[in-house]
């Protein structure tokens, strides 16, 4: 079946960088795009990045420069670089992809949260 498995968050000072991480399994990988959403308590999920299978990129718009989202086909996993971060990218991280005829899959989640 279809997993996404999470990892790489944590505490960070204000203006500092993770990279978080997601191992996909179960399916084609390298066929299919792949998001990272995030959900702050009490506010709704929301997408902030994604890479197609041929590598395109688009982000949301409060993340535009300081994060950067990749993929490494060889190793079924796609990463997000966090850079310059700031309180409110408090939030839990989920990973997803849609694989056509099976569904829409989200990881467990990791949890980052910037504070001082």
């Amino acid at each position: 079946q279809v997993q996404l498995l999470e990892s790489g968050g944590g505490l960070v000072q204000p203006g500092g960088s993770l990279r978080l991480s997601c191992v996909a399994s179960g399916y084609s990988f390298s066929s299919y795009y792949m998001a990272w959403y995030r959900q702050a308590p009490g506010k709704e999920r929301e997408l902030v990045a994604a890479i197609t299978s041929g590598g395109s990129t688009s982000y949301a718009d409060s993340m535009k420069g300081r994060f950067s989202i990749s993929r490494d086909n060889a190793k079924n996993t796609v990463y997000l670089q966090m850079n310059s971060l700031k309180p409110e990218d408090t939030a839990v991280y989920y990973c997803q992809t849609v694989v056509p005829a099976r569904g829409t899959y989200w990881g467990q989640g990791t949890q980052v949260t910037v504070s001082s």
